[in-house]
């Protein structure tokens, strides 16, 4: 009953996507799977600190990676912070846990000359599919939407007036995304293919399957990683691979990094610090290079 409380909360109150709200419901099953079977307690709110203890050392022990161990935490605090507030706990166990150090990890990104190759070479935009395949990765690198974004974009949120795209992020905030007239362009020569191959049928998504269905998380997954196969040997191609060569190249570039931070729509700047990295190095291995005492 604690559970749904909250995941309603999250779902209702503070908007969270369905992925985000699912990913809390995972954790808080899987501690309370952990309370039941290791202290026979069926209810979350009655965990102590040591109880939550126990299961991130049963976590480390079993060689979950920090990053996801500090999620299930964060989870937990979110939880509990809510229950104090509604008064259904009086003390608040996380108070007293410290979440395990995390060695920063750097976003994998794709070589800009990867990327002309990607558009220009890789994808060919012949009939319905390869002109939405084309569409989806300019998206996704143009604008460094998240998959999730790019999933609810509709024809409606762009402005060709003004050039602007509106997204909604998470939290159901609202950012505009400035874009090219190449793809507007783009977007129109795709709606022509889509009129063609569906006739009259009407879509509340933008981007469609092949057989007219909302796109879905698995399906865009499938497509980018199918693509950037083809130009590049990371271990991670993603959707959101994509969205970290936006901010890379845009810091590279010499962009602002409150600009970026507005651009993928974080909250804070320590989200973005993050893409300052590339452009750094870059300048070291310039001093490095040319200075006389590099």
């Amino acid at each position: 009953m604690n559970i749904e409380s909250f995941i309603n909360y999250l779902t209702f109150e503070k908007r969270y996507s369905k992925h985000t709200v699912n990913s809390y419901r995972i954790d808080l099953i899987q501690f309370q799977s952990y309370m039941i079977a290791q202290y026979e307690l069926t209810e979350i709110i009655a965990a102590s600190h040591l109880h939550i203890r126990s299961w991130i050392v049963k976590m480390v022990q079993e060689g979950i990676s920090t990053r996801s161990v500090n999620r299930k935490i964060s989870t937990l605090k979110s939880f509990f912070k809510y229950q104090k507030r509604k008064g259904v706990v009086s003390t608040n166990p996380m108070q007293k846990i410290v979440s395990p150090k995390q060695s920063k990890r750097l976003p994998s990104f794709v070589q800009e000359k990867q990327i002309d190759k990607l558009l220009d070479d890789v994808v060919q935009p012949t009939g319905f599919s390869g002109i939405r395949d084309l569409l989806l990765l300019e998206l996704l690198y143009q604008t460094g939407v998240r998959r999730s974004e790019l999933i609810h974009l509709k024809e409606s949120d762009f402005n060709r007036a003004n050039a602007t795209l509106k997204v909604f992020g998470k939290g159901q905030k609202e950012r505009l995304i400035p874009v090219s007239p190449k793809l507007l362009e783009l977007v129109d020569r795709y709606l022509s293919f889509r009129g063609e191959e569906f006739g009259d049928m009407e879509f509340t998504s933008l981007l469609v399957t092949d057989k007219a269905k909302p796109m879905y998380p698995k399906f865009v997954y499938n497509k980018v990683k199918q693509y950037l196969s083809a130009v590049t040997t990371l271990s991670q191609r993603s959707p959101h691979v994509l969205r970290h060569s936006f901010a890379t190249h845009l810091s590279n570039a010499g962009a602002e990094l409150n600009a970026i931070k507005s651009l993928l729509g974080h909250s804070s700047l320590a989200a973005t610090q993050v893409y300052m990295h590339n452009t750094i190095e870059k300048l070291k291995k310039a001093h490095k290079t040319a200075h006389p005492k590099g």
